[in-house]
Formats: C-alpha cells, structure tokens, sequence
C-alpha cells in the first residue's frame, strides 16, 4: 500500500472511531508501527487529526455518536434503573474499578453510601465524587479522550495492570453468544486490563445491547460473573448466559421509577 493509500485509510478510520492508538492503525493499513508514525506525521501538517502519546485522534469529530453526554440520553430510565440494581450488589467500603459507560456512570451514583475505593479511568464518575470525603478515587494515567471524558492509551493500561479491586463494573456496546463487543479499540485494551484485576466481573448492558455487535471484540461471554439488565431484555439470549454460569439480575420498575437503594449488598432487581 503507497502512503497516499495509507493516509487516506488512516483519515477514515480515525472518522469512524475518533481516536486509536498506533498499534491500531498499524493493523488497520498492515504496516509498521514507524510506517504510521511518519503517516500521522504527514496528516498532522494536514490538521486532520492530532498525534497523542501512543496515538492519534481526530480534530474535528462529524457527529456526536459517542459523546459521554449524548450518550448517556439514551434509554435514560433503564440505565437508571439498572445503576440502582448493581449498585445494591456492591457490600460497603469493597474497591471497586468502575469503567468510562454511561450505563456505569448511573451505577457510580449510588455508591457512595457504600463508602467505597473507586479506580476508574472516567472523569465524568471521578468529578462526581470530587468533594466527598467518605468516598477514595484513584485515578488512572492517561491521555484525556474529551469527548468521552475518558483517559486511554498505554498508561491507562498500565495503571490498571498495577492494581487490584474486589469488583470490576462495566460496560460494553453489544453482547450475543460469541460475547461482548466495544466501539474502540483503546477502550478494549483498558477494559480487559480492568477485568484482569477484579475478582468479580459485573456487566450493566440495557436490552438494546442484546443481539448487537460493536466494531471491536472485548472478551467471551464466560468471563462474566454478573449480568445486570432491565426488563426488556430477551429471554432466549439471557437463557443461553445462564447456562454458561453466569448469574443474570433483572432491574425493575420500581427501581426506573425512582425505588428506594437498599443498603448492604441486597437486591431491588429479580435474581434469575
């Protein structure tokens, strides 16, 4: 492939996912790590994109699709629901890695009477306890990704890597039989760093993840301890969860409408 080629594919894939690390792009135009170094080099003069710490990113995104806060507009009442239901599943003062999701984001909510350690990598959730002085946040390294409002790259891997927490709460972009899926990549090589240092994986995924499949793969179904959902979600897909050992947590109406947070570990949500 001529460099021309490999800068126009490069511009492209930065459109569609906004921003990727070098190893990313490498695979994506199969060439060396130095080959799109000097390509983002060239497309930097452009002012299409900006090189980052182990990557690059684009400088004027065309749409708002994953911007945290249009994001996390959608299926507002089930992922409030669902926030409440998983945060009933965490026991007080447990360290808990809370990922960059904006379902997550509703779980991080409701935390706070647990009194927790939180790790995670999401501004939007460490802002969100900035002035609270029962609840500790670690913040992982870095590079600031705005729009998500999510630090990504190498030393947001490497943070995670470094630590342990009792429970890992996530997100992802679809789940079918094969297993979870997520928009980007760099948020891929964070989520598998965090899974690596729980000892207990709980994903909180609304119904419109079932059946979906996101740009890149995170992991098979099996590695997943917990399953929270709302109510919409489909049986025949959450049948097949179970019978690979995973424990699936129904949230309920009542917790959409604004149902009262139980305190230590007990469930709102129907455990099935």
């Amino acid at each position: 492939m001529q460099a021309e080629e490999r800068q126009v594919r490069i511009s492209e894939y930065l459109q569609s996912v906004e921003f990727a690390s070098l190893s990313e792009l490498a695979r994506e135009v199969k060439a060396s790590i130095s080959t799109v170094r000097r390509d983002l080099d060239v497309l930097e003069t452009t002012g299409i994109l900006r090189r980052t710490h182990g990557g690059a990113r684009l400088v004027s995104p065309r749409t708002d699709e994953y911007a945290f806060t249009a994001r996390d507009t959608h299926q507002l009442g089930e992922k409030e629901a669902i926030g409440r239901c998983c945060a009933n599943l965490v026991s007080p003062t447990q360290s808990v890695i809370v990922d960059a999701g904006t379902t997550v984001f509703h779980v991080a909510r409701y935390l706070g009477e647990k009194r927790p350690q939180i790790i995670t990598n999401s501004l939007p959730v460490a802002n969100l306890y900035a002035s609270e002085s029962q609840v500790e946040v670690v913040l992982s390294g870095g590079v600031l990704y705005p729009r998500l409002g999510v630090l990504v790259g190498p030393l947001a891997v490497e943070s995670f890597s470094q630590m342990h927490a009792d429970v890992a709460i996530m997100s992802a972009g679809g789940i079918t039989e094969e297993g979870l899926t997520n928009s980007h990549g760099l948020l891929i090589d964070i989520q598998r760093a965090m899974m690596q240092a729980a000892s207990q994986v709980i994903f909180c995924l609304d119904h419109t993840k079932f059946g979906r499949k996101s740009m890149s793969y995170l992991c098979p179904v099996e590695e997943i301890d917990i399953l929270v959902t709302d109510e919409a979600a489909p049986a025949d897909l959450m049948d097949k969860l179970k019978a690979n050992g995973i424990t699936v947590v129904i949230a309920t109406e009542r917790e959409k409408n604004g149902g009262p947070n139980l305190n230590g570990g007990s469930l709102n949500g129907s455990r099935l």
